[in-house]
């Protein structure tokens, strides 16, 4: 076999698959044979060489296969249709919202994937088929592998909301720090969701609503329901992106709340002390004629006289409700 081929399987129709050995026997492959999955790396050049040796693929299939970015999307090849999906990154040290991309060309023989990084919802097939569990046609094998990649975004949804329900929580508690960095990341993620569960949804409606030999009419109920899965993903996510953004907005209020109470209370002080620095200031100059300077009880009386001022000042702020 070459570098760059994960599996090439042939369903037996009955839940179960074989396993091609070899390069020649791939080669030799005849739709007689039995419906033929194959899974490639597209990041090795091998793998881009068969690509390019199969008759059924155009120039323009053989590039959507291997290109570098695509969006959830159908399109109608030359002999068959092209279907783009995205699943969560749940590789170690990955972030989900940086979702995979798999490539499928899909006819009545065969379905070829392609893809970069490794995905679960693959190996899940994978292990169903050893199991003589998994998909028996082309049809049923398409659709398991949509509604794989859509339930595994289920737990990382579901992890926004409680991670929401936290932050929401920590808003009533005005002793602890409340995570702004997290709260930005938390919104990062969902819009990054988002960008890909809606041309998702669009695809695989647009996959119902269209006629394609293969697709069996059984399996559309099961295509509606990942559709309506998607649909209230993309529910979630709404709801996740306005939540976070009220919590940023009443952070932002409760900190703004918070700087006009401190603004409000120096601006008291300021005006109940500048009088008594104005008076201080004046009779502490240094030249001549200050009054009192030879009376003992002078300075007792200007004393009392600022405390007077003070109260009066006091007195007056509270009656205008200023205090």
């Amino acid at each position: 076999m070459f570098d760059g081929l994960l599996h090439a399987l042939i369903l037996d129709e009955q839940g179960g698959s074989r396993a091609i050995e070899s390069s020649a026997e791939l080669h030799n492959w005849q739709p007689s044979h039995g419906k033929l999955w194959v899974h490639m790396d597209y990041s090795q050049s091998d793998a881009v060489e068969w690509l390019k040796s199969c008759d059924f693929l155009t120039d323009y299939e053989l590039e959507s296969l291997t290109a570098e970015e695509t969006r959830p999307r159908i399109a109608r090849a030359t002999n068959g249709c092209m279907l783009f999906l995205r699943g969560v990154n749940l590789n170690p040290a990955q972030s989900p919202e940086d979702m995979v991309s798999i490539r499928l060309f899909i006819n009545e023989n065969v379905v070829i994937t392609t893809r970069k990084r490794r995905l679960l919802s693959v190996q899940d097939i994978l292990a169903s088929l050893h199991e003589n569990t998994g998909p028996s046609s082309i049809s049923e094998l398409v659709c398991q592998l949509a509604q794989n990649l859509t339930s595994r975004m289920q737990g990382v949804i579901d992890g926004l909301d409680d991670t929401l329900d936290i932050f929401e929580d920590e808003i009533d508690e005005p002793t602890k720090r409340f995570d702004n960095q997290g709260l930005s990341q938390l919104r990062r993620q969902s819009i990054g969701l988002k960008r890909y569960i809606r041309p998702q949804k669009e695809a695989l409606s647009t996959l119902m609503a269209n006629k394609y030999s293969w697709l069996n009419e059984n399996d559309k109920a099961k295509l509606n329901e990942t559709t309506n899965m998607l649909i209230r993903f993309i529910e979630e996510l709404d709801s996740s992106i306005e939540r976070a953004q009220i919590i940023q907005q009443t952070i932002t209020n409760q900190i703004s709340e918070q700087l006009n109470q401190r603004m409000y209370v120096m601006s008291v002080v300021a005006a109940l002390f500048l009088p008594l620095g104005f008076l201080t200031g004046l009779l502490g100059v240094n030249v001549g004629g200050i009054p009192g300077t030879d009376s003992p009880y002078a300075f007792s009386l200007f004393v009392l006289f600022l405390v007077v001022l003070t109260s009066s000042i006091g007195i007056y702020f509270k009656n205008k409700k200023w205090l």
